[in-house]
Order: C-alpha cells, then sequence, then structure tokens
C-alpha cells in the first residue's frame, strides 16, 4: 500500500479503512446488477433498453445523491452523512431482492442511487480533509481501488450464486447479499472523528445556500468544468461495464463461468490501475495524470470491442482495459476536493462527481438501444471511447492541485 500508509496516524488509518470498506461494499451493490442482467431480462420480460433504463435510473439518481450527499457533509458533518448514506443504498438493494414488476425494481433501483453517489461524496471529503497534502493524491486512489474489490466480491458471488440456484431465484438472493454494507455503519460510529471545518458562519445558512454555493462566481468555472469531467469518466465506465458480462456471454459465448474469468483479470487491473494513478498523480500532477490515463483507455477500449481478437488475446488484453479505465476515477476525489474551498467542499465534489451521471445515464440506455442496430460490441466501443474523449477536454481546462493545502487545518492527530 506504499509508504504512505505506514506514515499515517492512528486516526487516518481508520478514515481510510471506513472509507474503503463503504466503496468496496458500495460496489458489491451495484455491480451485482450488471451481473444479473440476463437474469432479469427473463425474469421480467424485458428488452435490453429496458435493462439499460435500469441502470441509467440509478446512475441519473446517483447525481442528485452525490449533490444532496456532499452538502449534507457540509452542513451537519461528514460521518453523520456517511452513516446515512450507507444505510439508504444497502436497504434499498436489499429489497430489491422481493420486486414483484419491472416498476417496483426500477423505483428501488433510484433509491439505490440515491445511497450510492451520497456515499462516494461523504467518504471521499471525510478523506481528503483527513489525509495529509502530500499522500491525498496516494491514499485516495487507493480507496477508489476498493471499487475493483467489491467488483470482484459481486463476480464471485454471482458465479456461486447462479450456478446454484436456478437464475430466477438467483438473482432475488444476490441482491439479498446487498443488505451487508448495513454492519459498516457499526465501526463508522465507533471508529471516525469528524474533521476540522469552516463551520461556524455555513452553519447558519439556509441548506438551500448551501446546495447553491458551488454555482458562486468565484468557483463557478470548476462546477462547470468539474461535471463536464464527471460526465466523461461516468459515461466511459457505464458504456463500458453496464453490458460487459452480456457482451461477454452473448457476442463471445463464454459461459458464466468462462465470463467471470475474463472479468477478474480486468477487475484486478482496475485495482492495481487506482493504485498506480494516486501514485503518478502524487508526483507528476493531476492534470498530466488523467490526460495519460484517459488516452491510453481510448486506445484499449477500441482494440478490445473492435479489433479480430481470439479468446485469449482478449484475455491478456483484458489487463490494461481495466488498468486504465482505472486511472481516471481514481483521481477525481483528489482533485475535487482541492478545487473547492472548505464550506462547500462537500457539495462541490458531490455535484462534480455525480452530474455526470445526469448525462452519463443515458450511455447505457443508448447502448442497448443501439445495439439492436449495429450490434452490441460497437454499441459499448463507440459510447466509451466518446465518452472518455470528453475528459482529455475538461482536464485541460482544470487548474493543476497537487499538494494544495486546505485553508482549515486538519484535526490533532489521534
Amino acid at each position: 500500500m506504499s509508504n504512505w500508509y505506514s506514515e499515517s496516524s492512528p486516526l487516518e488509518r481508520r478514515t481510510f479503512w471506513a472509507s474503503f470498506g463503504g466503496w468496496a461494499l458500495d460496489a458489491l451493490d451495484v455491480q451485482m446488477f450488471g451481473l444479473a442482467i440476463p437474469a432479469l431480462i427473463a425474469a421480467f420480460h424485458i428488452s435490453k433498453a429496458d435493462a439499460g433504463l435500469l441502470g441509467s435510473v440509478t446512475l441519473f439518481f446517483g447525481a442528485f445523491g452525490g449533490w444532496l450527499g456532499g452538502a449534507l457533509g457540509d452542513r451537519f458533518g461528514r460521518v453523520k452523512a456517511l452513516q446515512i448514506t450507507v444505510a439508504t443504498f444497502a436497504l434499498a438493494t436489499f429489497a430489491s431482492a422481493f420486486a414483484m414488476s419491472y416498476t417496483q425494481l426500477l423505483v428501488l433501483k433510484a433509491i439505490q442511487g440515491l445511497g450510492f453517489g451520497a456515499e462516494w461524496a461523504c467518504g471521499a471529503v471525510l478523506m481528503a480533509e483527513i489525509i495529509r497534502p502530500e499522500h491525498r493524491g496516494r491514499a485516495l486512489g487507493t480507496v477508489q481501488s476498493a471499487w475493483a474489490v467489491g467488483w470482484g466480491a459481486a463476480v464471485l458471488l454471482s458465479a456461486l450464486v447462479f450456478t446454484s440456484a436456478p437464475a430466477d431465484i438467483a438473482w432475488r438472493i444476490l441482491f439479498a447479499i446487498g443488505l451487508l454494507p448495513a454492519l459498516l455503519i457499526i465501526f463508522i460510529r465507533r471508529g471516525l472523528k469528524e474533521p476540522a471545518r469552516a463551520v461556524a458562519k455555513e452553519a447558519e445558512a439556509p441548506f438551500l445556500a448551501t446546495l447553491s454555493g458551488i454555482f458562486h462566481r468565484d468557483v463557478l468555472r470548476s462546477t462547470l468544468v468539474g461535471g463536464l469531467f464527471g460526465i466523461g469518466a461516468h459515461g466511459g465506465y457505464a458504456a463500458l461495464t453496464t453490458f460487459l458480462p452480456t457482451f461477454l456471454r452473448e457476442v463471445r459465448h463464454l459461459s458464466v463461468l468462462g465470463s467471470s474469468l475474463y472479468l477478474a483479470v480486468i477487475i484486478v487491473a482496475f485495482f492495481c490501475g487506482c493504485v498506480a494513478s494516486g501514485i503518478i498523480s502524487d508526483r507528476i500532477g493531476r492534470r498530466a495524470n488523467v490526460a495519460l490515463f484517459a488516452s491510453a483507455c481510448i486506445a484499449t477500449v477500441l482494440a478490445y470491442i473492435f479489433a479480430p481478437l481470439t479468446d485469449g488475446q482478449m484475455l491478456v488484453l483484458g489487463f490494461p482495459l481495466g488498468f486504465f479505465s482505472a486511472g481516471i476515477p481514481a483521481s477525481m476525489a483528489a482533485l475535487f476536493s482541492e478545487l473547492y474551498p472548505a464550506g462547500v467542499r462537500g457539495t462541490g465534489v458531490g455535484f462534480c462527481y455525480n452530474f455526470g451521471r445526469v448525462v452519463s445515464a443515458a450511455f447505457p440506455f443508448l447502448v442497448g438501444f443501439l445495439s439492436d442496430h449495429i450490434g452490441l460490441g460497437p454499441a459499448i466501443g463507440i459510447d466509451a471511447a466518446f465518452a472518455y474523449s470528453l475528459v482529455l477536454i475538461a482536464v485541460l481546462l482544470l487548474p493543476e492541485t497537487r499538494g494544495k493545502v486546505f485553508e482549515v487545518p486538519a484535526p490533532t492527530r489521534a
């Protein structure tokens, strides 16, 4: 985990593990949906476009959840907001196991999205304010790698459940397991400390003023460009991963276990890419790091989808695909946290990271729609490459923020 962890205080380590665990369990809940798409299509007799809409609704409401969750953190405290958001997405995922219709599942996915978006915003800003500036990129990049841990757990659970139970029951069992993240709340309550923040002035302001503070002229440029960054980052990831299990099974004709091997390579690479991105970001700067990973990601996505690869070559190429796709989200928490002052930091981070979900919510639906006309593979490749190109444009418009010292001092080391 590199030298930064050994140099961290007990409080920094507890905060790291709480944020890491929350993001891993968040990923577990969200990624189970993509793995269950074939079973959901059969269970509710829906089209791929309808299945894509379920993913789009989660992303769409995740955008509002992130904005709202970040503002809750600014107004009432990071730790308290983190507890509420973890409970929200865990309970919504669990309730999805009992959905009796497509409409019910659609509503529950929307609620899950609210908690999903809010949890990241609260955890990311909590980490950014607790960790010391020289380690911020590494620490937050490593926290982002927790997504790979949760994603991998979802793949393993999916393979186990779908090979042990009939498909019409297996997806319900899978979603019921989504209650596990609620246990993290106990650790959050006992182990974490609220970071020092400039709360005296902001506490007097109405909640709506906190929400709208990111549109003040002093930070408006950061908000607009950060939103564009979020569109590209989330659009590319959603276009690629939502239908990737379906692509491997229906286009490449791999079994559940066979496709799990391919996903495993991508997931391990995603973990490595997050950690590497954090290290590189602290060394060469936020902007150069993002530009490097975005350019490489475009090239590997197009090769993975369009090149005439054998199954073995696809397995090998899965590593750079996962590695480079990780570098963009791994850089976002540190970069966005450093763009805003303390009073609207949570709101700004939550908005920039999650605003992309409003627009990127269309990407899974478009992949499903376009697949009926040009095939699933080309639909994934074109959408993902376009989205990652937006990241390149956005990062050129943002300032370099590496090593920024927040105006509010970190709390006394515990």
